[in-house]
C-alpha cells in the first residue's frame, strides 16, 4: 500500500465546549495518511493518475473553517467521511487536534482510522 500525506494542516474554526470558545476561532490542524495506488501516477507522470492532495486540502480547509462542532472527535469523523467519500480513499488515518488547548501540552486531539487498507 502506498501512502499519500497531508501534514500540519491548519485552519481556525468555531470548536469546543465551552461558551468562551462558541464566541471565537480557534486553530485546529489536520494530519492525514491515505492510502493510494501511486504506481499508474508514476508511471504516466500526470494528476489525472493521482490522488489529488491540493484538492482534498482545499476541501478540508472549507469543511473545518465553516464547521462548529463541540468535540474534535466530531470534526475528525466528518472530514473523514469526506475524504472517503469524495475521493474514493479505501483507508485513512486522520488526526485532529487543538495545539494549546491543555495547559502544559503542546497540543491534544485524536486519531482515527477508517477502512480497509488495499
Amino acid at each position: 500500500m502506498d501512502t499519500v500525506f497531508i501534514r500540519g494542516l491548519q485552519v481556525d474554526t468555531v470548536i469546543g465546549i465551552f461558551e468562551w470558545e462558541r464566541r471565537i476561532r480557534q486553530r485546529v490542524r489536520i494530519d492525514l495518511e491515505m492510502s493510494a495506488d501511486i504506481a499508474r501516477a508514476a508511471a504516466t507522470d500526470s494528476i489525472d493518475d493521482a490522488l489529488d492532495y491540493k484538492a482534498i486540502g482545499k476541501r478540508i480547509i472549507a469543511f473545518v473553517g465553516e464547521s462548529e462542532f463541540l468535540l474534535v472527535e466530531t470534526l475528525a469523523e466528518e472530514a473523514a467521511s469526506i475524504v472517503r467519500n469524495e475521493f474514493g480513499v479505501a483507508w485513512l488515518r486522520l488526526s485532529a487536534s487543538k495545539p494549546g488547548a491543555l495547559r502544559g501540552a503542546d497540543d491534544v486531539g485524536v486519531t482515527i482510522e477508517r477502512g480497509e487498507p488495499s
